[in-house]
């Protein structure tokens, strides 16, 4: 993995995703003692970052292998990013989902044309079930964070950062990123390593779930406990990546753990102050950003809002707590 990578991942999606905005608030600054800028991937094309690695995988693909179609395994967001990016090159896609995720994300999944196995995540291995279905029926595996295509295409989210910041005249101070395997955390970090030195990658989990903070901390993989239990499904993944590891133990400082109460609250301030519909699990950044602060360094922050693919009865619910 390298700069390299990302940049040839941004040429190829020039045009196909779209340059989200640096926001800002002076309710969010408020909330958190200090300027926030909120990179809104919320409003991405298929509601999440992950558009940009499906996207990159697959338009790096051999034109011979890609005609065979993909697989992916994924929670919803990183589902929805393949399947769009299939659907756009006329290739099959199978996604193998969890039959607890979100509404939304699968009905959403299958809207982009894209097949749909569900499993039982606590009971059935998804990688297993997908390099099964891959062997089977000649179809390319497009892991959601453990591949270099699709980290480099997350990783042209920190270039957009380095750039969007300097317009603000910020270059460095510290980037807090909603992690889960570690896709977007790695690329964003390798990405700013070369545009912008000065600034430092953290990445934010669900608590009972931080198993890249305690891998960062012992400086070997950790593994999570459990398979589920947290609001914030999108970033609920078993253990850092082979490959994205690496990268985060040499370039992120330490992780930080926020609660599902705490998450619930930013999904419901980035509705009020920035009028964004975040996730539970693309809320994480802004929610250790407004509620850690003791435990981030600097006069400013920023932020990343992964994603916006929320079922709208949970979206009412947490509003209402919040009237």
């Amino acid at each position: 993995m390298n700069i390299d990578m990302i940049h040839a991942a941004a040429a190829r999606l020039r045009g196909h995703v779209v340059e989200t905005p640096l926001l800002f608030s002076p309710g969010i600054d408020a909330i958190a003692g200090r300027r926030v800028f909120v990179k809104a991937e919320a409003v991405q094309v298929t509601g999440s970052f992950k558009a940009r690695g499906g996207w990159s995988a697959i338009s790096a693909l051999p034109p011979e292998i890609r005609a065979r179609g993909v697989i992916a395994f994924s929670s919803g967001n990183h589902a929805q990013g393949v399947a769009r990016a299939a659907a756009s090159f006329d290739i099959p896609a199978v996604i193998i989902m969890p039959s607890d995720a979100p509404r939304a994300k699968i009905e959403g999944t299958r809207a982009l044309g894209a097949e749909v196995v569900l499993y039982d995540r606590v009971q059935e291995s998804r990688e297993e079930i997908g390099e099964t279905l891959a062997r089977d029926r000649g179809l390319t595996l497009i892991r959601p964070y453990d591949e270099p295509q699709v980290i480099a295409g997350q990783g042209t989210t920190g270039l957009e950062i380095a750039r969007q910041a300097a317009a603000f005249g910020i270059t460095d101070g510290e980037v807090l990123v909603c992690c889960g395997g570690g896709g977007l955390t790695s690329g964003i970090a390798l990405a700013l390593e070369a545009e912008a030195p000065s600034m430092r990658v953290r990445p934010v989990e669900p608590q009972g779930f931080d198993d890249v903070a305690r891998s960062l901390a012992s400086g070997r993989i950790e593994r999570n406990a459990a398979a589920t239990g947290s609001i914030c499904d999108a970033v609920l993944t078993p253990a850092p990546g082979e490959i994205t590891f690496p990268i985060m133990h040499r370039l992120c400082g330490p992780g930080l753990a926020v609660t599902d109460a705490e998450a619930r609250r930013a999904v419901a301030a980035a509705a009020r102050h920035l009028n964004l519909v975040v996730e539970p699990g693309g809320a994480i950044a802004l929610a250790a950003a407004l509620y850690h602060g003791d435990r981030i360094a600097g006069d400013h922050v920023i932020v990343t809002a992964s994603g916006g693919n929320i079922d709208k009865s949970l979206l009412i619910d947490i509003l209402m707590e919040e009237t």
